[in-house]
């Protein structure tokens, strides 16, 4: 567990996609649970220590987004539990608990951004923060203990941070403010209110760099789905090819549909609007490969099916001993022909098999005369 002001938050075990170990599920549902009673307490509260406050409306955007990310973790351990159902879990719902976990999250306000994970971090810095501003916490009652945490917060900050050059800077920015800030108050001076506006500046940019962070993961995760797509795509391009060219060697008239060439597409993108462009566009491929192998396919497989129920309508002919017509066998000649013509022409074959079938088709029996009409016509 790691530790935070205001108690525990559960670490969360796993990976996206991993069929998690159900004891380590157990602890982390357990702590989640805990997490959330607890956090419901914190905020009752804060948000009546801010209503009591001078400046009530200054802390209302934050508990708001506060509020929004406990209920949105409050649903998706609902969720959790739902799908645990007492320990009865199998590979598959264990695999579904771990989207749950590390997956976005459904809620509106700015929580749908993050995961179950990013949301608890995000709350805890919130919360954190608000105590610290509302003076809640005897620990940073005074300026040294104030200094002390923003330094830790700064430092996840810049932990966050670390990829990003912009952010990086605007992390060494608030640290170079802090530092000035120290050396003034250990002069002596006092720093109570740029110190409130810094403690306000750093909480706003670290959850900036937990919602980017998400973003950023997302963005590489979608890159890795389109791009393993793509290849998948490509690997069906010549096959449909194949097909088509087949089709049109067997059947008469066949369908005449364009096959897209996938590598038009072009690289995956790696910024969010482009690949999200990108992914439409080869959606839009891939069900255009539906469509030409349904087509394509359907008429081969047509032909195949009439072959099938050609040589079924003959056997049937055969122990019935209709085949022994002339004009039964001259009708199978006629459909075989046409079923084996290449190229083929269904509509003439299916007219010639269905025509077959009606002349295998069994007779009525031959009625015996009535009763009292043998002799109606005898001298």
């Amino acid at each position: 567990m790691t530790m935070t002001a205001s108690g525990s938050t559960p670490v969360a075990p796993g990976r996206l996609g991993e069929a998690i170990d159900p004891g380590e599920l157990l602890k982390y549902l357990t702590g989640l649970g805990e997490w959330v009673d607890r956090q419901r307490k914190e905020l009752d509260r804060l948000g009546a220590a801010a209503l009591a406050s001078q400046e009530p409306d200054s802390y209302t955007s934050d508990i708001v987004l506060a509020e929004t990310l406990w209920e949105a973790t409050r649903k998706r351990r609902e969720s959790l539990e739902s799908v645990w159902d007492s320990g009865r879990v199998d590979t598959v719902a264990r695999q579904k608990m771990s989207q749950l976990i590390w997956g976005r999250l459904d809620s509106g306000g700015g929580a749908e951004l993050v995961s179950l994970v990013e949301a608890v971090r995000l709350a805890d810095a919130l919360v954190s923060q608000l105590t610290t501003r509302l003076s809640l916490d005897p620990r940073a009652a005074g300026t040294t203990a104030r200094i002390v945490g923003l330094r830790a917060e700064l430092e996840r900050s810049r932990d966050l941070a670390a990829s990003d050059p912009d952010s990086a800077q605007r992390v060494s920015t608030l640290r170079n403010r802090l530092e000035t800030l120290a050396e003034k108050a250990g002069r002596g001076a006092d720093v109570t209110g740029p110190l409130g506006q810094l403690v306000q500046d750093s909480a706003h940019l670290e959850r900036d760099l937990i919602v980017a962070s998400s973003q950023k993961r997302d963005l590489a995760r979608d890159a890795r789905k389109a791009a393993d797509d793509a290849a998948a795509a490509e690997r069906r391009e010549p096959v449909l090819r194949a097909l088509a060219d087949r089709c049109r060697r067997e059947i008469v008239d066949p369908p005449r549909l364009a096959i897209p060439d996938v590598s038009k597409l072009g690289p995956v993108p790696q910024t969010r609007a482009a690949l999200d462009a990108w992914t439409a566009r080869l959606a839009l491929v891939n069900r255009a490969f539906e469509a030409v192998e349904d087509a394509y396919a359907g008429q081969l497989r047509e032909r195949a099916e009439l072959r099938y129920r050609l040589s079924g309508y003959h056997a049937k002919a055969e122990s019935s001993g209709r085949s022994a017509s002339p004009t039964v066998a001259a009708g199978y000649i006629e459909a075989k022909e046409a079923v084996d013509t290449t190229p083929c022409d269904l509509r003439l074959a299916r007219f010639y098999v269905e025509q077959y079938q009606f002349l295998t088709r069994d007779l009525p029996p031959a009625s015996s005369p009535r009763q009292g009409q043998e002799g109606r016509y005898t001298s």
